[in-house]
Order: structure tokens, then C-alpha cells, then sequence
């Protein structure tokens, strides 16, 4: 090697990279790309993805287990180190639970396999809280609905 010429090692280029090209104009398009994705946080695109994958293959095991029929996953929170995922599903009786803890490694692989991530969580399952309080919302309406038709029907009250 020259001593004028830039060392160009190996590890010194990038893929893609022709020696001695300016970084800084590749560093920028690298910048511009992830900058859009800030808007929408990593762990919400982590959780969103594994939502996904993990209702694909629920209901693809649905098939072999009528214990794991009818639920339905409806959301994903990951613990930012990725190494936790608590999986929350709309109902979760104690035999869907049993069957859920069953196929849970098979629920893991199918994870590794499909989304690329540093390591696959270990997945937890619970009944999504959301959902109870949608019905208890719901069944207060229904009782203010019924109060209320009750006093048009009887004017004296």
C-alpha cells in the first residue's frame, strides 16, 4: 500500500461502499429513514408485530386444540429489554390458560422465527383488563337505558 492511499481494510467498508467515497451523504439517508419511524416508537412496532404473529399461529393451533378456539389476542406489551412479553387476550378461562401454557414454546419458536429481534420474549398471558371495563361500561349504560325508559312509561314516578 501507498502512503497517500486511504487504508481501506475489511472491516472499514461498509456493504455497498466504494473505498474512499465520502460516509457523510450515506450517514444522512441512514438518519432521514429512522427519523420517520420516531414518530411511531420502536416498542409500539415490536408490540404490534407480535400481536400479529402471535393471533396468526394462536388460531392456526385452534385447529389441533378446541381449547385455544375463540380467543382473541388484543395486545402485546414488551418490556423494553425484550426479554418479557405479556400477551393480553380478550377472555381467558383457567382451561385456556392451561392450554395457552401448554403450547407456549411452540408460541416462542414461531416468534423467532418470524420477527427478527436481539432475543424472543418469554410470553406470559393474561385477561386483557380493557375489556372487563368495556363491559362494565356497558352494563351501567344498560341500567341508566332501562331507569330511563322506566320513567317514560310511568309519568307519576
Amino acid at each position: 500500500m501507498l502512503k497517500n492511499e486511504p487504508e481501506t481494510s475489511p472491516s472499514a467498508i461498509t456493504v455497498g461502499e466504494v473505498p474512499g467515497q465520502d460516509r457523510s451523504r450515506r450517514r444522512r439517508r441512514l438518519v432521514a429513514t429512522t427519523s420517520s419511524a420516531s414518530s411511531y416508537p420502536r416498542s409500539a412496532r415490536v408490540n404490534e408485530v407480535l400481536r400479529e404473529v402471535l393471533g396468526e399461529t394462536i388460531e392456526r393451533l385452534a385447529d389441533t386444540d378446541d381449547r385455544l378456539a375463540l380467543l382473541t389476542v388484543t395486545g402485546v406489551d414488551v418490556d423494553p429489554d425484550l426479554r418479557h412479553a405479556r400477551v393480553w387476550l380478550a377472555s381467558l378461562s383457567e382451561e385456556q390458560q392451561a392450554a395457552l401454557e401448554a403450547v407456549r414454546g411452540r408460541l416462542q419458536a414461531a416468534v423467532g422465527r418470524q420477527v427478527h429481534l436481539k432475543r424472543t420474549p418469554l410470553l406470559s398471558f393474561a385477561p386483557d383488563p380493557a375489556v372487563s371495563t368495556g363491559e362494565r361500561v356497558e352494563a351501567i349504560l344498560r341500567q341508566l337505558r332501562v331507569a330511563e325508559d322506566n320513567q317514560l312509561d310511568d309519568p307519576d314516578r
